[in-house]
């Protein structure tokens, strides 16, 4: 669908293309106040916005969508273009573009994020590419974190949240024959056949101590308790507790 002629009834094929002579001949014309000649600019640039939807179309979203939020993009950088910086309006309207289809995702994202949340994750965003500008670089979330004066955390985790979630079936890699998928590249550490005996010769262990050992190491290894805690539901001290905990890890050792 991304290289389909028509897009929002635009027919892509016969986009004009303007040469940066025309481009400023067409800002000093619009700055002074004649319409036709911003119709042209937005006529005459969205090319750009072509090129700028090619980044998100693994999204899943319609073309015709995304084409339309990329052109609010370029309407907004054209009418805030300053001619009197040394830059190429493609420079300047392209992270505009992203911007407000980034924007459009994250509003529009299955999982719903907070409004608090969402404005720190943006505020963050618009901080790192005016850093970027500034000094050339990518900047740390500890920059980040204090150009906004907010604590470290809350950029990291305003961020994490308005990451759009990836399906579990999303191809990653396919050299022709069968895809390798997100699923197939995520481990489980918690139910490996290392996992699955030791819970095996765990159980078998416990079948070796007494009742009253087998409640304390429940208690204590399996509901959370502390020793003073069980020292009080079974009646006994708590030392004896700590004596009967430490001779029956030694009987499950001695098991297993």
């Amino acid at each position: 669908m991304i290289n389909k002629v028509e897009i929002c009834g635009v027919n892509t094929s016969k986009l004009p293309v303007l040469k940066n002579e025309e481009m400023r001949n067409l800002f000093q014309a619009m700055q002074a106040g004649e319409t036709q000649a911003r119709e042209k600019l937005i006529q005459g640039n969205l090319r750009l916005v072509l090129s700028v939807i090619k980044r998100f179309n693994n999204r899943g979203e319609y073309v015709d969508d995304l084409f339309q939020v990329g052109c609010i993009g370029l309407i907004k950088s054209i009418d805030n273009f300053d001619l009197s910086q040394n830059v190429r309006f493609s420079t300047y309207a392209v992270p505009m573009i992203i911007g407000e289809i980034r924007r459009y995702l994250r509003d529009n994202n299955a999982v719903r994020v907070s409004r608090s949340l969402r404005d720190i994750a943006y505020k963050a965003l618009q901080v790192r590419e005016k850093l970027i500008s500034d000094n050339s670089a990518e900047p740390t979330v500890m920059q980040i974190a204090q150009y906004l004066e907010v604590p470290r955390e809350e950029v990291v985790f305003a961020l994490d949240a308005i990451q759009e979630p990836v399906s579990l079936f999303e191809p990653i890699y396919n050299d022709g024959g069968d895809p390798i998928l997100v699923m197939d590249q995520i481990s489980d550490d918690k139910n490996t056949d290392q996992q699955w005996l030791e819970e095996i010769s765990i159980k078998e262990a416990m079948k070796k101590l007494n009742d009253r050992e087998k409640h304390i190491v429940s208690l204590r290894f399996f509901a959370g308790r502390t020793q003073m805690e069980v020292a009080e539901e079974i009646g006994i001290s708590q030392a004896q507790v700590s004596r009967l905990e430490k001779a029956a890890l030694k009987q499950l050792k001695k098991y297993m």
